[in-house]
């Protein structure tokens, strides 16, 4: 790698127009930081440690909550000091193992999301047959191939940057190592680069987003066709409420950033975008889940009153 570049380290400009409040901004990120660890560490506790929990939703949830606190772990402390420092930088083979995790955890997470739409169908439109199709050996292999494939994807990505003559300048127009504002500092030819991005963010952005629709879809069918009753409906909207926020909550900023892939002057919005689905969205996955499922509420009761009667 070093024989690859004359840069050594990257200087992260993302955030300098918050400079003149950087105390302020410093102490929301870190109380966001600390509440995604502390709400997805629950979440992730509960799961393992509830028995009646263990089943294909709350598998998949608990792999949803590790996603963020990695996510989050990998962008955010980097930012935090950013703000306590003038100038801040980071090594090359630190941006690129940055850069690596940074696709890594967005991808699997959202093939994941397209798995838990998929269970949600199943679910819903075949109940009796719920336990026959999502078996454990079934929804342990779908979260494999979701984090294969998300590490798949990232250490391409990482490889073909890291690769990338970088011999001009070392300004980062963003406050983590992403692959759009790496392109625009390298001295080669990064037209394979950003096809191999396209095609990417085409298959682990829109693949899962092509499965949610679908599955939504079938879903809606058949409440119409099938189901007459409101209690059938309620149970259905509260079965997948939470899952079609958390869609919300990540897809939009990721298909406005991700499927932007040419270099050009829209750091500013990748900056904005980035800071939602690193450091506030991670916050709200097990807000939405915790607020919405008794079950899961019940367990983290049961938790605590079992370390109350131990004190």
């Amino acid at each position: 790698m070093e024989n690859q570049t004359q840069v050594e380290q990257f200087i992260l400009l993302g955030l300098n127009n918050v400079l003149e409040l950087q105390y302020i901004v410093f102490a929301i990120f870190l109380l966001l930081y600390v509440a995604t660890l502390v709400g997805n560490g629950a979440t992730v506790i509960v799961v393992l440690t509830e028995p009646h929990l263990h089943t294909p939703m709350y598998f998949f949830l608990g792999n949803l909550s590790c996603l963020d606190i990695i996510h989050s772990t990998v962008t955010v402390p980097k930012m935090l000091a950013g703000f306590l420092t003038e100038l801040q930088t980071i090594s090359f083979n630190g941006c690129m193992i940055q850069l690596f995790f940074f696709y890594f955890m967005g991808g699997t997470e959202g093939i994941l999301l397209g798995i838990m739409a998929y269970d949600r169908y199943v679910a819903i439109c075949n109940p009796l047959r719920y336990t026959v199709i999502m078996r454990k050996e079934v929804y342990v292999l779908m979260v494999a191939t979701a984090w294969s494939i998300g590490f798949s994807q990232a250490l391409m990505h990482a490889v073909m940057t890291a690769f990338l003559p970088f011999c001009g300048s070392n300004q980062i127009e963003h406050f983590i190592c992403d692959v759009k504002p790496l392109l625009k500092l390298a001295c080669g030819n990064t037209h394979l680069n950003l096809i191999i991005l396209s095609i990417g963010t085409s298959c682990v952005v829109m693949g899962p987003f092509i499965i949610i629709l679908l599955s939504y879809l079938y879903i809606i069918t058949f409440l119409l066709l099938k189901v007459k009753s409101q209690s059938g409906w309620q149970k259905a909207f509260s079965t997948c409420g939470s899952h079609l926020t958390v869609v919300a909550l990540l897809y939009v900023p990721v298909l406005l950033n991700s499927m932007l892939p040419t270099v050009g002057t829209t750091s500013q919005r990748d900056v904005i975008i980035t800071v939602l689905y690193s450091a506030i969205t991670p916050v709200l996955n097990p807000l939405i889940y915790t607020l919405k499922s008794q079950e899961v509420k019940m367990a983290m009761k049961n938790i605590l009153g079992k370390k109350n009667r131990t004190w």
